[in-house]
């Protein structure tokens, strides 16, 4: 989710501060909410948070969900 979209501004560090990479839909405190999402799983939740809540056109909901699997969190 693009982080000027987001409600709150972004996710929050463990020490309150606003989360430079991660939205708060999936950060927390400084830790992923659900650890164990997969892929598909959190391509899943970020389309229908850009669908349902932030009214993105389809074409723009398809490019930020492909581009899921290169982002921080899923590289090892």
């Amino acid at each position: 989710m693009p982080l000027n979209k987001d409600k709150k501004g972004g996710g929050s560090e463990k020490d309150g501060t606003l989360s430079k990479k991660y939205c708060s839909s999936c950060y927390q405190n400084g830790e992923f909410k659900n650890p164990n999402m997969s892929i598909k799983e959190m391509q899943k939740l970020v389309d229908d948070i850009l669908k349902n809540e932030i009214k993105f056109p389809k074409i723009l909901r398809w490019l930020a969900v492909k581009q899921i699997p290169k982002l921080a969190r899923w590289k090892k």
